[in-house]
């Protein structure tokens, strides 16, 4: 996804302005970069780390997300 689509979707799911949503998005990559710089990780829940490598790498590591199987219904006992 591209900035602009991650900001309109924040902002019709948050029900605010695309302003705000944009300044929000902004914050989060900002605070992202800035941990990373620091060499600290730096993790968005659901999605994976950012962490800083050797020669100013940076890395991703996804999470893994198990996947549960659907809950069957319940056969009804006549």
């Amino acid at each position: 996804m591209k900035k602009d689509q991650i900001t309109r979707r924040l902002a019709k799911e948050s029900k605010v302005p695309t302003v705000v949503a944009a300044d929000q998005v902004d914050r989060v990559v900002s605070e992202l970069l800035r941990r990373v710089r620091k060499g600290e990780a730096a993790s968005l829940p659901g999605l994976g780390t950012f962490q800083s490598g050797s020669q100013r790498e940076f890395r991703f590591e996804r999470e893994r997300v198990q996947k549960t199987a659907p809950a069957q219904p319940k056969k009804e006992h006549k």
